[in-house]
């Protein structure tokens, strides 16, 4: 008999046989051991079925809560279930910081590395370039543990696996001196200007996301993310212009999707703040963005950012009635094997659709044809209709990851429907 439990977004029904909630490491090492399939399961964002199993659910988030600090080398051990808004409390608490945060701080540290989640800065990785150590859970139930420094190549292919390698229940992130971030939100920005000038608009803040609905001539919004000191917070203010690239410096705050109250986002109006109170775009205590929705995001080299726009335009009239609102944002280059920003500085255009999945598949084939052409990578995370053979040509260290998969987990443990048919296929 199978669980009755949904994703986050409602759209992915679990068809695990249980859903298991260990509350030490040995327990789940036993049950690890004894399972023919299992996943992990963080804290459902996912709108992928990523997650999904024949057999058991495991969730870490009964785990004790692990934070072990070492401000000497500036790292932190975390415990896999733990939220990036109960982490970011945490490090700011001892004047610490990650380097970036994802655009909602409600995901689990494990899920969002594992899948290639990222944040927004033309010089930030994603959130899994921060991982250094990592501790697992294989499919025998020993615990094993993985390092940068130790494990050199094979550990850039470990650490963005998709949960196919064994069950994370501890990560080691590198950290940093705390910092703070004034944010800015500027409207209708001419797309004209915008579009050929747009290495310039990303590299303007420590963190630049621009949304757009796909209709008519605009941006909608740009919201810019700078650093901030008091050396410097005067200068700041006083050079911060009313019009940027054709768009006015908004009067209030303002949330990213149309008509929706902005209680939820994060403060704007270029009053400094803490880096975890200004990096991500809404607040942990809300639901974050509208809550009714689905998402899918493509990821190709950032050199290519106003092509792949233009080619969004040309199906402008089947993209734009399901779209809430699409955010186009850059991230750095990486050398994790399946991180879709491996080996390329990147830029992502991420869609907010209407709950509506059976329009939103017929949709993303469109979408994926006119992005072919610069290799887009699919987030892992969420809805695309690539083919696995598509996928194939993607990534360049996929052959060397499944070898890295059937040593870790030969008899495919922690292989599911979405594992074989992304990552499996042609082995």
């Amino acid at each position: 008999m199978t669980v009755s439990l949904t994703n986050w977004a409602g759209n992915v029904r679990f068809g695990a046989d249980s859903v298991r909630r260990p509350a030490s490491v040995p327990e789940l090492q036993r049950l690890v051991a004894s399972c023919a399939r299992v996943r992990a399961i963080g804290t459902g964002h996912s709108f992928s079925p990523i997650a999904d199993t024949t057999g058991d659910l495991v969730s870490v988030a009964g785990l004790p809560r692990v934070t072990e600090l070492d401000s000497g080398r500036l790292r932190v051990r975390v415990s896999a279930g733990l939220t990036y808004a109960e982490l970011a409390g945490y490090l700011h608490g001892h004047g610490l910081a990650l380097a970036n945060l994802a655009s909602l701080p409600h995901i689990s540290v494990a899920g969002a590395c594992a899948t290639g989640t990222h944040g927004s800065g033309d010089a930030v990785g994603s959130l899994a370039t921060a991982v250094s150590a990592l501790d697992l859970v294989t499919a025998d139930g020993d615990v094993v543990t993985m390092t940068r420094s130790a494990d050199g190549d094979e550990f850039a292919g470990a650490v963005v696996a998709l949960g196919s390698l064994g069950i994370v229940v501890s990560l080691t992130l590198d950290v940093q001196p705390a910092f703070e971030i004034r944010q800015y939100v500027y409207e209708n920005l001419p797309r004209e200007q915008v579009d050929g000038q747009l290495a310039e608009v990303f590299a303007a803040g420590y963190s630049v996301s621009l949304f757009t609905r796909w209709r008519g001539p605009w941006i909608r919004q740009a919201w810019l993310k700078l650093l901030a000191g008091p050396a410097r917070d005067a200068a700041r203010d006083s050079a911060q212009p009313a019009v940027w690239y054709g768009g006015r410096l908004a009067a209030g705050q303002r949330h990213p999707v149309p008509g929706v109250p902005a209680d939820s986002t994060t403060e704007q109006l270029g009053v400094a703040g803490p880096w975890h109170e200004r990096l991500p775009h809404f607040r942990p205590e809300h639901v974050p963005s509208v809550g009714s929705e689905l998402q899918s995001e493509y990821l190709l080299p950032r050199r290519s950012a106003a092509d792949a726009m233009l080619a969004v335009d040309q199906i402008a009239a089947a993209v734009a009635p399901l779209v809430q609102i699409s955010e186009i944002r850059t991230v750095a280059a990486d050398g994790l094997w399946l991180s879709p920003c491996y080996g390329r500085d990147t830029v992502g255009i991420h869609f907010t659709w209407v709950a509506d999945a059976r329009a939103v598949a017929e949709v993303l084939p469109l979408v994926e044809a006119e992005l072919a052409p610069w290799g887009a990578r699919p987030h892992w995370g969420k809805l695309f209709s690539t083919s696995p053979e598509v996928i194939s040509g993607l990534y360049p260290r996929l052959p060397d990851f499944r070898r890295l998969m059937s040593r870790f987990d030969p008899v495919g443990k922690f292989r599911n429907d979405f594992v074989d048919a992304s990552i499996s296929a042609g082995r």
